[in-house]
């Protein structure tokens, strides 16, 4: 997977003058376009347009200094670009400054360093998992738009569970018939950056296969199959960090890709809130490589 990842990394290096589309990237690493992006920002820390858009400016920049025969216009065209207005601002927004000050000489860019993704062995725990084929139900509960959060609390969760009530969640907790058992925490409609702040639906509540009573959200989930992850830990990070390894340990050695879909996390914490025991939820499918 590593090495494949790695080709696409040479397609983006060849092709930074032209367009270059997600889709043709997933197909040299042998994956959807969906579970490429997700895999290249858990990998890289940042979404896969923004990579691509540094390492542009980056090569533009370098150009934009060491060329001066070349016009600002013919550096434009030549990294795919019209206008020198839009190269203009796409310049600004990655080094601070516009290419004609940066040429005027004395200028600081930025530089985005080409990626190389390498297998670290580690070998300091197993993931325990399992794959669970489950057929079509609902989540059942109250539902959020919300920002997500990386690492540490996420205060818009947070609110959003406090204001929902104790008998309410005693309702919703009694429509559980299925697994995962419980009320669970159910994201939903992720950007695909993964980029922190972005937005999602967040769902409080429990899968069911009944059909739920009148004042409830509900999502419908087709069947399909899943890994299910296991970890405990301190809370929240242990959480974060389960996910961050599914990704970045997890997919790249097993043959399988991540589909569109919710995902589900059952939490159990401990009684003074420090620690939790959790069950990740991720839909999964056979890797076009598998």
């Amino acid at each position: 997977m590593l090495e494949r990842l790695n080709d696409a990394m040479e397609h983006i290096e060849a092709h930074l003058g032209e367009r270059i589309e997600a889709a043709e990237l997933a197909r040299i690493a042998m994956t959807s376009e969906y579970h490429f992006r997700r895999m290249f920002s858990a990998l890289a820390g940042i979404p896969l347009s923004e990579y691509i858009r540094r390492r542009r400016m980056t090569v533009a920049g370098a150009e934009v200094l060491g060329a001066p025969d070349r016009t600002l216009l013919d550096v434009a065209v030549r990294y795919g670009y019209d206008t020198g207005e839009g190269f203009a601002r796409a310049f600004r927004a990655v080094h601070g400054i516009g290419p004609g000050e940066a040429r005027r000489g004395g200028a600081v860019l930025r530089s985005q360093q080409r990626l190389t993704f390498r297998l670290v062995v580690e070998g300091s725990s197993a993931m325990r998992y399992k794959l669970v084929e489950k057929d079509a139900f609902r989540v059942v509960g109250k539902k959020a738009r919300v920002p997500l959060i990386h690492e540490g609390p996420n205060p818009a969760i947070a609110e959003f569970i406090r204001g929902i009530g104790r008998e309410e969640l005693d309702r919703i907790a009694a429509l559980s018939d299925q697994e995962p058992a419980g009320i669970v925490g159910v994201s939903d409609q992720l950007d695909p950056s993964r980029a922190e702040g972005t937005e999602l639906d967040y769902y409080h509540g429990v899968v069911s296969g009944s059909e739920p009573p009148e004042g409830l959200a509900v999502l419908d989930v087709p069947k399909g199959t899943w890994a299910v992850f296991e970890n405990e830990g301190e809370f929240p990070h242990a959480l974060q960090y389960l996910w961050r390894d599914v990704f970045t340990q997890w997919f790249p050695s097993n043959p399988y890709a991540s589909r569109p879909g919710p995902e589900i996390l059952r939490v159990r914490l401990s009684e003074e809130g420090k620690r939790a025991e959790a069950e990740l939820w991720i839909p999964v499918e056979r890797s076009a490589a598998g």
